[in-house]
């Protein structure tokens, strides 16, 4: 029932992200009052619940459906799938131990970026291989 601060599990929980630019642009630009970056009104780590909550506030003002905190993970997988990330970089990413678990994991996506390529090499062929 309470926020607590631990080390990480293991040395491999231990890791460097990568964000784009836009993201550091607005970090860089918050002031600063607080060692975490989106403090709790009282300071210090915002409780998991209060960030669930803000999350289906949002969600309910766009007028959209409520989903689990952890679903925003598996669209920002499938986002970055059909945007051309490769699966070996994707997969660091989520921290997954393999990329095969990732292509498991999203075969869904995979399989409709096959169709998707299959199609492109038709067209492209088709359109060459015309006398």
């Amino acid at each position: 029932g309470k926020v607590v601060e631990a080390p990480l599990k293991t040395k491999n929980s231990y890791r460097n992200i990568a964000i784009g630019a836009d993201t550091v642009k607005v970090l860089k630009g918050m002031e600063q009052k607080d060692e975490c970056v989106f403090p709790s009104p009282f300071g210090g780590p915002m409780s998991p619940d209060s960030v669930l909550h803000m999350l289906q506030r949002v969600l309910k003002r766009a007028g959209l459906e409520r989903i689990r905190f952890h679903d925003l993970r598996h669209t920002f997988s499938v986002l970055a799938l059909q945007n051309g990330v490769d699966v070996k970089t994707l997969s660091s990413m989520l921290d997954h131990y393999s990329a095969a678990f990732t292509l498991d994991t999203y075969a869904h996506v995979t399989t409709s970026m096959q169709k998707q390529a299959a199609n492109a090499v038709g067209s492209f062929l088709s359109g060459t291989l015309q006398p």
